[in-house]
């Protein structure tokens, strides 16, 4: 049992940009499926898939992303809340992580979205993790 399971996903990309993998297989959930979403968006991550594991459980197959079939498009992946210490943000509070090269990712009440979507919604919310 995974106590923490975003930051097991972010481990999980992070071990597979290391190797040079392809793509990376993570169990399914609905937030980890929102944050696949942002990382594709983001251009982070080349695409993702929902499959059915040997246990007709769901899993999320992520493509990762290589810049001229070398450099990986993700460099750095930091959780920053945690279950033993919440990190909450109000608008004025959004960090602008790496220059603003990087992305920083919220849950919000309106849904898990960046740090720059929130700051246009007016939002604030637990800043989840920063990814550059």
């Amino acid at each position: 049992m995974v106590t923490d399971p975003i930051a097991d996903m972010l481990t999980r990309i992070r071990n597979a940009v290391t190797v040079r993998h392809t793509s990376v297989i993570i169990p399914a959930s609905n937030m980890k499926l929102a944050l696949a979403k942002i990382l594709r968006d983001e251009g982070f991550i080349r695409d993702y898939e929902v499959v059915r594991g040997s246990s007709h459980q769901r899993m999320i197959r992520i493509y990762l992303h290589y810049r001229d079939k070398k450099e990986p498009s993700i460099t750095g992946l930091k959780r920053v809340s945690k279950p033993g210490l919440r990190v909450y943000v109000q608008k004025k509070e959004i960090p602008r992580y790496y220059g603003g090269l990087g992305v920083a990712i919220l849950s919000t009440s309106h849904g898990i979205m960046t740090g720059r979507n929130a700051w246009q919604k007016n939002l604030g919310g637990e800043l989840l993790c920063y990814v550059w």
